[in-house]
């Protein structure tokens, strides 16, 4: 079993999403989301540890994200757009349970149709955390780049942009005092 998902990172998790998001269901679903980014990030299989998850999640959005979550869901019994926090979250889930790859998982969450780049983003964050970013196909990412405002035209590309993500890991490690 991973580490427990501790109140303070739950806490945080809600806090930041309620700078973007005003619907404290949506706090829940990011502080799910972000609990299964970590338990795949700790090497274990994150849909095994749904039940853990949701039980911290807030009691009055627990029944709602277990009924989105459970593994005999399907995007279909939706009652909502898949762009609202539930059956995104719910879509992005059955994409990897029904798939077996990080480009199969992509694709799965872009054919249910709908709100594609809201799914397939929150699909792609617990995809690459499951399958790691060798899964991302090269072809996807060898077009990325992010022009830096006020940098004279400078480019990051994705071997910049994976630098960047490993400095800021790193300083985030050496900053954490020792557990």
């Amino acid at each position: 079993m991973s580490p427990t998902w501790t109140p303070s990172a739950s806490s945080y998790t809600r806090h930041i999403a309620a700078l973007t998001h005003g619907d404290p269901a949506a706090w829940e679903g990011t502080a799910i989301f972000h609990d299964l980014i970590r338990i795949a990030l700790n090497g274990a299989d994150p849909l095994d540890e749904l039940s853990q998850t949701l039980t911290a999640v807030q009691p009055d959005h627990r029944q709602r994200y277990s009924a989105v979550l459970a593994a005999d869901w399907h995007p279909d019994h939706a009652t909502e757009f898949n762009g609202a926090v539930w059956p995104c979250l719910g879509s992005a889930v059955w994409a990897l349970r029904t798939t077996h790859s990080y480009e199969d998982a992509i694709r799965a969450a872009i054919d249910l149709g709908g709100d594609t780049d809201t799914v397939a983003a929150v699909t792609g964050g617990l995809a690459g955390a499951i399958y790691g970013p060798a899964a991302i196909p090269a072809n996807w990412t060898e077009p990325l780049h992010v022009p830096l405002p006020g940098s004279g035209g400078r480019t990051l590309r994705l071997p910049h942009l994976l630098n960047l993500a490993r400095d800021l890991a790193e300083r985030r490690r050496t900053a954490l005092p020792a557990r």
